[in-house]
């Protein structure tokens, strides 16, 4: 029986996309495919079934091709994950293992697929990287399409049916689904599973809808039609609200709708200090879908493109002119802004098929970026030919991660001059003065950045990695989380010497870690002198009004106490104390904070 005066209660998540929607929930179904029965075979069946499985990989294609001929052109980078999701289909890690477990096992189709998908999840939630760690989701689209298949179950979820303004409401939305979507009737996407860096948040980033992620059981808690209210800021929905939580989240949208008109109609302007200093903010992205919110929101450029998405979850490496597509399409829009690629960083056990190498006991001190690229020359120089062809169509500068000794530097410099001169030979035209930086992000390369800077046209500080190798705190890791401080002594006082090298060496300063688009830590940053910050597209109007309000000479000021403080907790006290209302001032006409209610 309904109840027709439902309590109001809140669910709590991770926010993953911000700004606050109010609307009917539609609620996608969820099939459970993790209770699946074992079935031992005789062996007269064997073959039967390992022809079963095939027939069903087969219509996966299939149902993946049609979405791929369907998927809207505001979201054509989805098809490069469906197409991905193709090639998964058929990986031996996926494809082959199945089938050799039902022939060995003797077992049904339906278990040795999830025996083998759970093996596979089981490797993705020991990897470090978030972004990396996510793509252990495209296994899990891959695998129920297949098992639906298997079940004769329809390929569909739901969400194509959304016809009207509402919230969807999903146990997760894969890309094949995301696909099907009419966006003009999402209001805001809410799920169980995910967080920001999974399909779903950059998707909902791209679109600039307010998006909630990893509640773990919205989709049980919550009912198609229900009446809810979805804080992306917060991480918070709310569920049945009352009518007074409705009249103060109306109130609180208008207010954020109207600051985000209000900070973004002056994010087209210069963000300059009072006293003259001039900062290029930038954003970071790592899909073509990004580039329209970057250019919405008044970013300068692009300073950090993460390349790392095509390789995954395929069997063959990238092929230059796909690499030079993907890249061309992102220059050329934003030319005549200036667009850093980042070669690729990732570990080589979890690029294409037949380059496998060994993981270690600690990925995150292993083989991966430079240190990768540098033992795979050739699909480096692959990589590097499709940045400088890219080149020839806007302003691209190339950036090399995870640098810790100078011999690292200088063979990348080496590999990317024999890529020049491939494309010399080969008569394509690119840009031969592209500027070439190093991310700081190893201490090593911090402590040595004055012989690097001899080498390089700019530094870019990666602070993400820097604080975490700095303080030995896995940044993942909720028992160290009280290291992972970007105020702590110990990274400032890396920081400062990294600007002071910059300033002597006459080496453009970035930064393009979540530092940077922290209000918080700007001060800090003009007083050190960085010229550029690089950031999630959101937060760039914000951090733009705030640096057009902030005398650098004042930052310069007060950094030498900054420095000299024996503790986070004391640097952090001390920006508040001399930039608080520069702070207070830079946010713009805020709405009223929504109090969390009773959580269910």
């Amino acid at each position: 029986m309904t109840d027709k005066n439902p309590k109001e209660f809140s669910l709590a998540g991770s926010g993953a996309s911000p700004g606050i929607a109010i609307g009917k929930a539609y609620v996608a179904d969820h099939t459970d495919f993790d209770s699946v029965e074992q079935v031992v075979l005789p062996m007269s069946e064997v073959h039967a079934e390992v022809a079963r499985f095939k027939e069903a990989v087969k219509r996966s294609e299939k149902d993946l091709g049609r979405l791929i001929k369907r998927s809207p052109k505001e979201l054509g980078q989805q098809v490069q994950i469906l197409e991905a999701h193709k090639a998964l289909l058929r990986d031996k890690m996926f494809y082959g293992r199945t089938i050799e477990t039902i022939r060995r096992g003797r077992v049904n189709a339906e278990w040795a697929l999830k025996n083998t998908v759970d093996r596979l999840r089981s490797v993705f939630r020991k990897i470090e990287d978030a972004y990396i760690r996510d793509r252990g989701d495209d296994v899990v689209y891959v695998y129920k399409q297949v098992m639906k298949n298997l079940l004769g179950k329809s390929v569909e979820n739901g969400v194509e049916k959304v016809g009207k303004r509402m919230i969807l409401v999903a146990h997760d939305v894969s890309p094949a689904e995301a696909s099907q979507l009419q966006h003009e009737y999402i209001q805001a996407f809410v799920t169980d599973r995910g967080g920001r860096t999974s399909h779903t948040s950059i998707i909902a980033r791209a679109l600039q809808m307010p998006s909630v992620a990893g509640l773990e059981n919205a989709t049980k808690k919550i009912r198609t039609g229900d009446l809810i209210i979805v804080d992306g800021t917060a991480g918070l929905v709310i569920v049945h609200p009352e009518e007074e939580t409705l009249f103060r989240y109306n109130a609180a949208r208008e207010q954020f709708e109207a600051a985000q008109a209000l900070l973004a109609r002056d994010s087209r302007f210069p963000a300059q200090t009072p006293d003259g200093f001039l900062v290029q903010v930038n954003a970071n992205i790592e899909l073509l879908e990004e580039v329209v919110a970057v250019m919405d929101r008044g970013g300068d450029g692009v300073g950090l493109y993460r390349t790392e998405f095509l390789y995954l979850n395929r069997k063959n490496l990238p092929a230059e002119q796909e690499l030079y597509e993907n890249y061309k399409e992102v220059v050329e829009l934003l030319a005549p802004r200036p667009v850093t690629i980042r070669t690729l960083d990732i570990n080589g056990d979890k690029v294409a098929e037949g380059i496998f190498s060994e993981e270690g006991d600690n990925p995150a001190l292993g083989l991966r970026a430079i240190r990768f690229c540098l033992t795979q020359p050739a699909l480096f120089r692959v990589q590097m030919k499709a940045i400088l062809r890219a080149s020839a169509h806007g302003y691209v500068r190339i950036l090399f991660p995870m640098i810790s000794t100078l011999e690292e530097l200088l063979r990348a410099k080496e590999l990317l001059e024999e890529a020049a001169q491939e494309l010399r030979q080969a008569g394509e035209a690119f840009k031969p003065d592209l500027e070439v930086g190093v991310m700081i992000e190893v201490p090593s390369a911090a402590l040595i950045c004055d012989i690097l800077a001899d080498h390089v046209d700019f530094f870019s500080i990666g602070t993400n990695d820097l604080i975490q190798y700095t303080m030995a705190a896995d940044r993942t890791n909720r028992h160290v989380a009280y290291l992972f401080n970007a105020m702590n002594p110990s990274v400032l006082r890396l920081l400062d010497r990294v600007a002071a090298v910059a300033r002597e060496k006459n080496v453009r300063l970035a930064m393009c870690g979540e530092m940077a688009g922290d209000p918080r830590h700007v001060p800090v940053l003009l007083g050190m002198g960085f010229s550029e910050l690089s950031m999630n597209s959101a937060s760039i109007p914000a951090v733009k009004n705030l640096i057009r309000l902030l005398p650098k000479a004042e930052c310069e000021a007060v950094l030498p106490s900054i420095l000299s403080a024996s503790d986070a907790e004391t640097a952090a006290d001390l920006v508040q104390e001399a930039f608080g209302k520069y702070l207070e001032a830079g946010k713009g006409p805020q709405p009223a904070a929504g109090e969390p209610v009773t959580a269910s």
